[in-house]
């Protein structure tokens, strides 16, 4: 964090000072709400959970060097009082970002936000220096804490932004106004909390409503939805995709022998040739949207591709492809699933594992409502239609309506299998696997399949499966 008086600290936050011998001392570490995470001049903000309450670990988190606690009652060691931790931890990186002189770039979409992110800052890191959202941290805790992250030489704030609910967006983007503001695609995820895509689309076209004059709104062209967006906001409109009237787009686009995509990319300032270090098709389009962020920003052609064809992985459990010494093939996936990724990831194994046998660990795809068994029968399909050799769905009644899905659009019934659990799925894989396979495996993060793909691996390595 850029340094901040404790005095300064409480005056932003409407705080008032406890046990603080200097006022004058600064916060120069991360604001942390992890004590595992307290250092030297850092500042610990304590959140009272259910089961955890932060300030219990005021004293720890002093002695590891911290200056002082952001939290809502008096501790016995240096802090800052006030009645909404979340409140001040808002406040707090607004003022921070008023200050920064940073260029705030934005994101949300219902799939691929956090890949995409990653790229985006991997970009914009070979220009100026980047601070980003790590991993999927994108809430009313996450974002601000990543906001204060940033130092005096950042450049380039790049910031993931989730929403469940109408307003969420717009209270995040009060908190760390964008400059840029990116939306990727209105899916399905997490229908069943908004209500439908209309208000999925509502919801997140509060981002480019956000947006100054002078900012710059990076849409969708492939996407109706996101599309419509252009009409919400005041600033200039840049659209990406593989649509002909796209200003960012690719051209001859091919997956390589290795399910890695390549394709000719198209800017206003020039055209250039990328090849992937991730896998799927689909991350096409988060390509070409990181690819239309760097160019308002600035790069060329020529240097977005080299970045892009450079960029790895940087978030865990998406799309980690990892090759056994036997020869078996995981790819984890297992961070969280929609109907979209779903697709996407399916699609993906399918380009990886031509002329070898694959296999599609899945579990349930949370929060869709009324249209889950709709959803959940279309994967199952999808499977067998793209000749998955063999799905096997794993839990309760969302598996079991996947693996339905693929008994009815197979043709012997020998295409899937329901199992009751992870172990469950881990014992069959034990069993059958051979060298050469590639299994995929994913579902939403509260299915915990990670064991599946994380017991495999333990297996290639040690000769011994087991989820954990």
């Amino acid at each position: 964090m850029i340094a901040l008086s404790l005095a300064e600290i409480a005056e932003v936050v409407g705080g008032q000072t406890h046990d603080i011998p200097d006022p004058t001392v600064q916060v120069t570490g991360p604001v942390v709400r992890d004590s595992r995470e307290a250092g030297p001049g850092s500042l610990f903000v304590a959140f009272a959970g259910e089961r955890v309450d932060g300030h219990d670990f005021a004293a720890a988190v002093v002695v590891a060097g911290a200056v002082a606690v952001l939290g809502t009652r008096p501790v016995g060691v240096p802090a800052i009082v006030v009645d909404d931790v979340q409140a001040a931890l808002g406040a707090l990186a607004r003022h921070v970002v008023r200050r920064l002189g940073a260029t705030l770039v934005a994101l949300t979409g219902s799939a691929g936000k956090t890949s995409t992110k990653d790229l985006i800052a991997q970009v914009l890191q070979r220009k100026a220096p980047t601070v980003f959202t790590p991993g999927s941290l994108n809430n009313e805790i996450g974002l601000p804490l990543t906001a204060l992250s940033a130092t005096e030489d950042t450049r380039f704030l790049v910031l993931e932004m989730g929403a469940r609910g109408i307003g969420h967006i717009s209270y995040l983007t009060g908190l760390t106004p964008p400059k840029v503001g990116l939306v990727l695609n209105v899916g399905s995820a997490h229908i069943g909390e908004f209500g439908g895509r209309e208000q999925i689309a509502q919801a997140k076209g509060e981002l480019v409503e956000s947006l100054p004059e002078d900012g710059t709104a990076v849409l969708n062209a492939d996407d109706p939805y996101v599309r419509a967006m252009a009409s919400r906001t005041k600033a200039k409109v840049i659209f990406f995709g593989e649509s002909d009237e796209a200003d960012v787009r690719a051209e001859n686009v091919r997956l390589t022998d290795t399910g890695q995509p390549a394709f000719r990319l198209h800017t206003p300032s020039g055209a250039s040739d990328v090849t992937m270090r991730l896998y799927g098709e689909h991350h096409v389009s988060n390509a070409l949207a990181a690819a239309a962020v760097a160019h308002e920003l600035g790069m060329s052609a020529d240097e977005i591709a080299v970045a892009l064809s450079e960029a790895g992985s940087l978030s865990r459990w998406r799309m980690e492809v990892t090759e056994r010494p036997d020869g078996v093939t995981v790819v984890n996936d297992a961070y969280n699933a929609n109907p979209e990724s779903m697709r996407a990831a399916l699609r993906a194994l399918a380009a990886i594992g031509k002329g070898r046998r694959t296999w599609a660990v899945l579990g349930k795809m949370a929060e869709l409502g009324d249209e889950a068994l709709a959803e959940h029968d279309a994967v199952g399909r999808l499977a067998v239609r793209l000749n998955v050799s063999k799905l096997v769905a794993v839990g309760g009644r969302e598996a079991a309506w996947l693996q339905l899905g693929a008994y009815n659009e197979g043709s012997w019934g020998e295409e899937s299998v329901h199992v009751s659990d992870a172990q469950a799925a881990v014992d069959l894989l034990r069993s059958e696997l051979r060298p050469g396979d590639v299994v995929l495996v994913k579902a939403s993060r509260s299915v915990g399949l990670e064991s599946v793909a994380q017991a495999l691996l333990e297996s290639g390595a040690e000769g011994e499966v087991s989820a954990r």
